[in-house]
């Protein structure tokens, strides 16, 4: 191993790892595409694609030069009180490529962040407006929306990662998405009972990432909405994982034709080449915030907020989907998923095999070891990372179909034997 690798490792703190038991991870030198290659000369084929952010593949051209024009001229400058090209164009392109009147942008630097900055929003959207008692969030089992302590509080509190925190984080009303006739007369039956304390329903729509690429259908968002607007709640979806591209339309919302009240993006708005994120309102929500009264202003302000080389990743990694097949690639992806993880439904083991856009997943009865396991499919120069009891791919969009083929045939390989 490099020196750096010895000298540092002692000092880092690893993200979701027992760092007593956890293997050493992996060195990495260097990116092109869809593919990692390690100091010790491997090259792994990447099938989540840097944690579902670099949909265009890694390095790609066009960001890199903005990016390095960008440095050249203006790294960052405070949003506070001032502004800047990127930022302003980016704001506007992402409000006329949204659906419906979605227009008012707040840029964070995680996805995290940007879900906190929504709760916040809908909070203060209530105090603002005379109904101070209407501040929980409704929020659904299945759900994950972030790492930090407001976000944790309207996942999934059982199943989720952070069941430890449940006595310490604020109470918030969880619940089954209502995916069927019991399931929706149960949803309903909760507004009756709760609407008077709720200020918004909160979900990630099609896909539940984190919680185990659990999908549903697009008439659940379309109940979501319809119970939002009889009951007066503000409606917030966290489309970080599900933005740009990976479920098959720019926009997952678009395949339920509904617009949320507020949507939050991250993860692939740059291309996966810089930290960036956005709370993008309707125009009833930011009047609500339009006063003489100071106290009435969005107090919220991360100091890299719209950071200029993030925000000229960002355009250029629109550009992209205006000048590249983009969903076109997501769609061929589809289909080879769709073909070649269909026989792993029949091995041993395998509770589902299910894909949509660009993501593809084999669930599993469970998985012991998943840290065991992924090494399994390091020795095959694939980079995937079993959780839960989920194998799953999310490659980039421009991945080679070559590089797609090793990815599927990995997963059928380590799970058949």
């Amino acid at each position: 191993m490099p020196d750096w690798y010895q000298q540092g490792l002692p000092h880092i703190w690893l993200p979701y790892s027992q760092m007593k038991t956890a293997p050493a991870p992996l060195a990495a030198r260097s990116t092109q595409n869809a593919r990692i290659q390690l100091t010790d000369g491997r090259e792994l084929v990447d099938g989540v694609a840097a944690w579902w952010t670099a949909c265009h593949g890694y390095n790609h051209p066009h960001i890199r030069a903005a990016v390095q024009a960008q440095l050249e001229t203006m790294p960052h400058v405070m949003f506070g009180g001032m502004v800047h090209e990127p930022a302003l164009r980016l704001a506007s392109r992402l409000s006329a490529l949204l659906p419906g009147d979605l227009e008012r942008v707040f840029f964070t630097d995680s996805g995290s962040v940007a879900v906190e900055v929504a709760m916040k929003m809908a909070i203060q959207y209530r105090l603002n407006t005379g109904e101070p008692k209407r501040t929980k969030m409704l929020a659904f089992k299945g759900g994950y929306h972030g790492d930090t302590l407001a976000t944790m509080a309207v996942c999934d509190p059982e199943e989720g990662m952070h069941h430890l925190y449940g006595d310490v984080l604020a109470t918030h009303i969880i619940a089954p998405l209502p995916q069927d006739e019991e399931s929706e007369a149960a949803f309903f039956k909760l507004l009756d009972e709760h609407a008077h304390e709720l200020t918004a329903i909160l979900t990630e729509p099609l896909v539940q990432g984190a919680g185990g690429m659990l999908f549903h259908a697009p008439a659940v968002l379309r109940t979501l909405r319809a119970a939002a607007d009889r009951y007066g709640l503000l409606l917030i979806l966290d489309e970080i994982f599900t933005g740009f591209g990976r479920t098959g339309t720019m926009f997952a919302c678009e395949q339920a034709g509904i617009v949320p009240d507020i949507i939050t993006l991250s993860k692939a708005l740059t291309g996966g080449t810089m930290a960036l994120a956005a709370t993008v309102a309707r125009p009833h929500v930011f009047e609500a915030f339009l006063s003489d009264t100071p106290d009435h202003a969005l107090m919220h302000g991360p100091t890299f907020m719209a950071n200029a080389l993030a925000c000229a990743s960002a355009n250029a990694a629109l550009d992209l989907f205006e000048t590249e097949p983009r969903l076109e690639q997501v769609a061929a992806i589809n289909r080879h998923l769709t073909e070649a993880l269909e026989p792993c439904r029949m091995l041993p083991g395998v509770k589902d095999v299910r894909v949509l856009g660009a993501i593809g997943v084999v669930e599993l009865e469970k998985i012991a070891n998943p840290d065991a396991l992924r090494q399994r499919f390091i020795a095959e120069n694939v980079w995937i990372r079993p959780f839960r009891s989920i194998v799953y791919v999310t490659p980039a969009f421009t991945i080679p179909p070559e590089d797609l083929r090793i990815l599927t045939d990995a997963i059928y390989r380590v799970l058949s034997t």
